[in-house]
């Protein structure tokens, strides 16, 4: 009897050793799965800058602030907005550029990055070697807007009005050089008339000025003129993609009437140049999950985008053919580069 116990007793021992020895092994494969998805060598080692190259209270900067938060929780890391504005984003972006290359300072990339990029003359970094793009985020077409009391009905008539009419119509934007500048340039080319472009001192000023019916027409994101446009106090005359806009299948596009021409804005992630592509690639990874998260896309929505993503070469490719792309109008219309 006393011997059955002792090997009964023995055999409990040794069950309890395996099973301890059982939920170390799971405890280690546990923390290791927890230090892989921290991200490759550590990564993030410490909280995380989001430079937004505008002013705050914008659409950019509203962008920013929702990546911040996703990518905040993405990480477990915070994720801090820094409102750097300045020659239209450079100012931003020449900081990030110069930033040390480890994906601890992020950059919020708009359309007006290219643009901003081709008119300069003495830039401070490559846009193209200086900054390593992650993904795409959402992009959306430009909207032509006009007074809601305005004599144009449609995107035909005002060019009609124009050709017959040189310098007759003029049409405003946040400056020389901006993405609206020059896709309004690129829209005077291609149909062989001459608008008067108005630049403001940015914001929302040129919006304030078509709205009291000061310009004649204006070039705006949907994130801004939408409201607008469904509250009637602007008319949408045209969109300057190259397929239907969803939000409003039954606007025309600029396409229609000429050939060619297609303009989309676009919100991305950037970081500095050199930075690891581990880094860049695992940034790309939890950015693409980030736009795929139904609140997300309902918000990119509202705000009139379409939610995208893409590979960091691809984007990087895509911000170079618009940098190609602005340089030729800028020589075209000979416009002065700043």
């Amino acid at each position: 009897m006393t011997i059955t116990v002792f090997k009964l007793m023995n055999r409990i021992r040794f069950a309890l050793s395996f099973l301890g020895l059982v939920c170390a092994l799971w405890l280690v494969g546990t923390v290791g799965s927890v230090a892989m998805a921290s991200g490759p060598a550590g990564y993030p080692s410490r909280p995380l800058t989001l430079v937004c190259p505008f002013a705050a209270g914008g659409s950019a900067d509203i962008m920013a602030r929702l990546l911040a938060q996703k990518l905040s929780e993405a990480l477990n890391v915070p994720v801090v907005v820094e409102n750097r504005a300045g020659a239209g984003g450079m100012v931003g972006a020449s900081f990030v550029a110069k930033a040390k290359p480890d994906g601890h300072t992020l950059l919020l990339v708009t359309g007006a990055y290219p643009a901003a990029a081709a008119l300069s003359t003495a830039p401070t970094f490559d846009p193209i070697k200086d900054m390593a793009m992650v993904s795409l985020v959402t992009a959306y077409p430009f909207i032509i807007n006009v007074p809601a009391n305005s004599a144009f009905k449609s995107f035909p008539d005002l060019v009609a009005h124009a050709k017959k009419n040189p310098g007759s119509l003029n049409y405003a934007t946040s400056g020389v050089g901006s993405i609206s500048h020059l896709s309004a340039e690129l829209m005077n080319a291609m149909a062989g008339i001459e608008t008067v472009h108005i630049p403001t001192k940015g914001g929302s000023t040129a919006l304030s000025e078509t709205l009291a019916g000061r310009v004649d027409f204006l070039f705006e994101a949907p994130t801004l003129s939408l409201p607008f446009i469904k509250s009637g106090k602007l008319r949408a005359l045209a969109s300057t993609g190259r397929e239907s806009y969803k939000p409003m299948p039954e606007l025309a596009s600029v396409t229609e009437v000429l050939p060619g021409y297609e303009v989309y804005s676009f919100i991305a992630l950037g970081v500095t140049g050199g930075t690891p592509d581990p880094v860049v690639k695992y940034l790309n990874s939890e950015l693409r999950k980030i736009v795929g998260q139904a609140d997300v896309v309902r918000r990119l929505v509202e705000l009139g985008g379409e939610p995208q993503s893409n590979s960091p070469d691809e984007m990087n490719r895509y911000v170079a053919t618009e940098l190609r792309k602005w340089r030729q109008v800028i020589e075209s219309r000979k416009i002065e580069r700043q």
